[in-house]
């Protein structure tokens, strides 16, 4: 094909003669492609936005909840109630090494924190240092419970986003001082200010976490525990260990092992599998609707190109009887086909990132909201104008074809 500044002024006068059907037909493209990419983005966004809720959370990660049974088992009735010990926790890190974490938690709702005048209501959750592992906080300030506070038994804590901002409302590192729990006195070492939506025993933002055995002591909890939490190793799926954790257990405490109901066990995997699933099946969508739209765009162009074609025919033919050649014919009209699709595509790719934009700012401007980004990559909107070029060359290629065929004589009996 011949590209010169003949060519292109040509292009462009044949545009401007039918700018109404160029502007109806170019916006088909422009719609198209906006959606395509407006939906994309936000998907992505809406994607970031629901994980935001599970921020910090293992996602290999069990949830063990001991509960009333349902089933009879060897002569004793449904309705027992029954509780996990350091036991249950010794039993299955010994019998299980496909598990990287096993920690227990120790619970006390309904506390109140004391901090001069300054007070707030509290959930007590007492943990190994370990647990970070299964709810990976965001220190603000200060640093996590340690080993060395667990097997001293220190009186230390971290504290939740609005344990903090209740009992310190100047702000500023309130790590060394101390706060009233309850009956005891615990000097804060961190504040986390994780944003995360799942609550394991309590929000993580009213929640004071000291080291379990304190919290045993000082709440008279003996050797029973509220939870258990697990992570998998790496490669190891929770769902398929979940069968032989309840088996351990349901023998130190003579539970039916099919009792799924005396032993609760909620796994974090299926969850994350879950959310996957559905966007797999939301992109699906947004990429039907979004093609549709464009195809149906450049199926506008091609037929609006053949009219166009249609109505040069004298003008074709009088190029052709003077000394145009039929690649020049096709190198016009292709290109025609080209400069609307990827014109029109273009101002839908700039809309479309600047209501994305739009959107950004409006969803990240909740106070304390974790950043989401709803757009597109740099990548996807240079595949999006190749695309478009390639489609302009499809729309036009059946018009090109009906030009080249156009015979000087007819031309002129056609005039």
């Amino acid at each position: 094909m011949r590209f010169d500044i003949d060519s292109y002024r040509e292009i462009a006068d044949s545009l401007v003669r039918n700018k109404s059907r160029s502007l109806l037909t170019g916006f088909g493209v422009f719609w198209g492609i906006f959606m395509l990419l407006f939906l994309m983005g936000g998907g992505d966004g809406l994607k970031q936005l629901i994980s935001s809720n599970f921020e910090g959370f293992a996602t290999n990660t069990a949830i063990m909840v001991s509960t009333t049974t349902t089933k009879p088992y060897k002569g004793l009735k449904k309705g027992r109630y029954w509780q996990f010990t350091y036991t249950d926790v010794a039993r299955i890190k010994a019998m299980m090494p496909e598990l990287e974490t096993v920690t227990p938690i120790v619970s006390n709702w309904g506390q109140e924190a004391v901090n001069g005048t300054n007070t707030v209501s509290a959930n007590i959750k007492g943990v190994y240092a370990d647990y970070c592992r299964i709810e990976e906080p965001r220190l603000k300030y200060g640093r996590y419970l340690n080993e060395s506070d667990i097997a001293q038994e220190r009186k230390v804590c971290v504290i939740g986003k609005r344990i903090y901002t209740s009992l310190f409302p100047a702000g500023g590192d309130p790590c060394g001082t101390f706060i009233k729990v309850g009956p005891v006195y615990y000097q804060v070492v961190g504040v986390d200010v994780s944003s995360g939506n799942i609550s394991i025993n309590g929000s993580a933002d009213e929640t004071v976490s000291v080291p379990l055995p304190v919290a045993q002591k000082v709440y008279h909890r003996g050797a029973v525990v509220d939870l258990l939490c697990v992570t998998g190793r790496s490669g190891v799926r929770i769902s398929d260990v979940e069968q032989k954790m309840r088996q351990i257990v349901s023998r130190e405490h003579t539970l039916d092992p099919t009792d799924k109901q005396a032993i609760m066990v909620i796994n974090t995997e299926q969850m994350f599998a879950l959310i996957d699933n559905l966007f797999t099946g939301v992109n699906f969508l947004i990429w039907l609707v979004g093609l549709g739209t464009i195809l149906a765009g450049i199926i506008g162009v091609s037929n609006i190109m053949m009219v166009t074609v249609r109505e040069r025919t004298t003008e074709i033919g009088i190029r052709r009887a003077i000394g145009a050649t039929p690649r020049d014919i096709l190198s016009q009209i292709i290109l025609e086909s080209i400069s609307l699709t990827t014109v029109a595509g273009s101002f839908g790719i700039i809309f479309a990132v600047q209501l994305l934009r739009l959107t950004e700012k409006i969803v990240n401007s909740r106070p304390d909201a974790a950043p989401v980004e709803f757009q597109i990559g740099f990548w996807t909107a240079i595949g999006a104008v190749l695309m478009l070029s390639a489609l302009g060359v499809v729309a036009g290629l059946a018009p090109a074809s009906r030009a080249m065929s156009i015979k000087p004589v007819d031309a002129m009996r056609d005039e």
